[in-house]
């Protein structure tokens, strides 16, 4: 899934809380988080490989996204 959502912490680190497959899912996913946590800064980006390194979990609880 090339779309991610990632949540940017200290040092230059980011942390990735979602992927998608496509850009309108990663957008409505990040209006929705931005709602609920509007102090975290959050930044939607296309991966076009799969990161080895990179520090991912998945998110337990699933948004409900309104229009």
């Amino acid at each position: 899934m090339p779309w991610c959502v990632i949540r940017h912490l200290p040092n230059s680190q980011r942390l990735t809380v979602a992927r998608f497959s496509r850009r309108p899912d990663a957008e409505s996913y990040l209006k929705a988080v931005r709602r609920l946590m509007p102090a975290v800064s959050h930044t939607i980006v296309f991966v076009n490989a799969p990161c080895v390194n990179e520090l991912s979990v998945p998110i337990q609880t699933q948004l409900s996204i309104d229009s």
